[in-house]
């Protein structure tokens, strides 16, 4: 899951000094294009075994568990099943190119990374591997309390990497934008979110930490993953705390990539690798002792360690990869979803030429498993995970206002229209890909009429009439509720709501204020 940020041979610039000082020199130019991988070719079996290369992360716990470890061996599950050897390899160099190139038969990647490459990425998606349970996140000053408060801040990130790809989406699902900083003499924008690079997501937090430290207000958060995460909150001295992580928001999700004229030639070795992925994932859910010490000496970690990686990981089983490549899983972003979110929180700017999402899968082995029935007792089973069941969620984590078009002098929803379909598919979709969180429907009216009002009646004409609001922005609050429950079949009980009417005007353009502001109360 930790993807660093240029594949293998790609010849990057050296770090960019950008403030004349060395303490800076984990910053790196804002690539405005995606990296070129290497030209595309067949990998070739030797040895009948099949070269795969991993980074050292809990997910792929169950490829390893398939294969009795890293090494290739007759006792493994792909051999005694599938009749080839496979052999990982632990690095955390990226492998796309070597991939891509035909060096290496597989690899792992976020479903995120995928439309970045597009069409210069000549590989296959079999399978979903698991999905992260916190290993991303964003570490704020304590003063922040949501993504909204992010608006004019400066956050340090590592481009074109999934904790990338978190905040983009976050940023997005706020209604905000990003803005790209080259280095700290670049202005910040008032009006949208902040981002400087640095060469990898360690130099990001330790950046952001470095500026804590020293007094200075350069940065007002990094974007990293653990334990990078966890070390900067605690030497923060309380000045920084973790706003949010992947825990509950499942969209952070690893895929099997194999290089796709292998793939194509060698479709029974694709199915093979998907069964024992599916085999190995099963077995450490169920049984984690029976291949505790083959994981313990692969990752190099002892009981301890091994465990604690593991609660941080989502190993996904066969209903699971089915439902996240067919649309239609809850409590997490599916293939699709993720794909396409990507491509919208990247832009057209770095993402000129988007190929479609199908074009990267191969589902067939998924589909003759299925058939076969081997796993046909497992269930889809992805729940929340809560430190403190019973503490209060106080802050929301961000809030978007949506301007759901009413038929005239009514709360009645207008379902002709295509924006409040799209808006509420939105809405819909952040509660999916967040197990055990919660909206907060606020509906507004606006308040052009109150001048009228006073002249009219005096005070107690504007009063009763601000009881009428209430009301009317509370009925079209509760009819957005309806209809999501009814039409996008969204648990009625994730949603709540209130009516505020006209006493939050956000705009002095009135249809601004004619709105319905959503509260998004995720699960830490």
């Amino acid at each position: 899951c930790l993807l660093p940020l240029l594949p293998a041979g790609f010849a990057a610039e050296p770090p960019k000094e950008t403030a004349g000082l060395a303490e800076d020199a984990e910053l790196v130019e804002t690539r405005a294009t995606v990296p070129k991988l290497k030209a595309p070719a067949a990998y070739e079996m030797k040895d009948n075994t099949v070269e795969i290369e991993l980074s050292e992360y809990a997910g792929y716990a169950g490829l390893i568990a398939a294969n009795n470890g890293l090494a290739p061996t007759e006792d493994s599950y792909f051999f005694k099943q599938y009749g080839f050897k496979v052999k990982f390899t632990l690095s955390e160099e990226d492998s796309w190119s070597d991939l891509n190139s035909g060096r290496l038969a597989a690899s792992s990647t976020t479903a995120d990374v995928l439309p970045l490459y597009g069409k210069q990425f000549r590989t296959v998606v079999p399978a979903l591997i698991s999905f992260s349970r916190g290993a991303d996140g964003v570490v704020v000053r304590s003063s922040i309390n949501t993504i909204n408060d992010l608006v004019g801040k400066t956050l340090a990130a590592s481009q074109f990497n999934e904790a990338d790809f978190f905040i983009h989406y976050l940023v997005q699902e706020a209604g905000l934008e990003i803005n790209l900083l080259e280095d700290f003499r670049s202005a910040a924008h008032p009006d949208k979110v902040n981002l400087i690079y640095c060469a990898d997501a360690f130099g990001a937090g330790d950046l952001f930490l470095r500026d804590l430290k020293s007094g200075r207000k350069r940065l007002d958060g990094c974007v990293s993953w653990g334990p990078k995460t966890t070390e900067v909150v605690e030497q923060s001295g309380s000045k920084a705390k973790l706003l949010v992580t992947s825990k509950n928001i499942l969209l952070i999700a690893d895929v099997l990539l194999v290089n796709r004229p292998f793939a194509e030639k060698n479709p029974k070795i694709v199915s093979g690798l998907t069964d024992g992925l599916l085999y190995g994932n099963d077995r450490v859910r169920t049984d984690p002792k029976s291949c505790e010490a083959a994981l313990c000496q692969a990752f190099k970690w002892d009981k301890a360690r091994l465990a604690n990686e593991l609660a941080n990981v989502h190993l996904a089983n066969l209903p699971e990869n089915l439902a996240f490549f067919a649309g239609t899983i809850d409590s997490a972003g599916s293939f699709g979803y993720i794909y396409e979110s990507a491509a919208m929180a990247y832009g057209s700017k770095i993402i000129k030429d988007p190929c479609d999402a199908e074009a990267f899968l191969d589902l067939k082995p998924l589909k003759l498993i299925e058939k076969d029935g081997k796993f046909s007792r497992q269930k889809a089973d992805i729940r929340p995970i809560r430190a403190n069941a019973d503490a209060p969620v106080e802050n929301p984590l961000l809030a978007r206002n949506i301007r759901f078009l009413f038929q005239p002098n009514s709360s009645k929803l207008d379902m002709e229209d295509k924006n409040n379909l799209k808006d509420l598919d939105v809405i819909a979709k952040m509660l999916q890909v967040s197990p055990g969180s919660k909206v907060l429907l606020r509906g507004h009216v606006d308040n052009s009429n109150v001048a009228n009002l006073r002249k009219q009646g005096g005070e107690d004409m504007v009063r009763k009439m601000a009881l009428k609001a209430i009301q009317l922005s509370k009925e079209r609050a509760e009819e957005v509720k309806q209809v999501l429950s009814d039409v996008c079949k969204v648990n009625a009980s994730r949603l709540d709501t209130i009516g505020c009417g006209w006493k939050e005007p956000v705009s002095q353009e009135m249809k601004l204020n004619r709105r319905v502001e959503v509260q998004w109360f995720t699960t830490e």
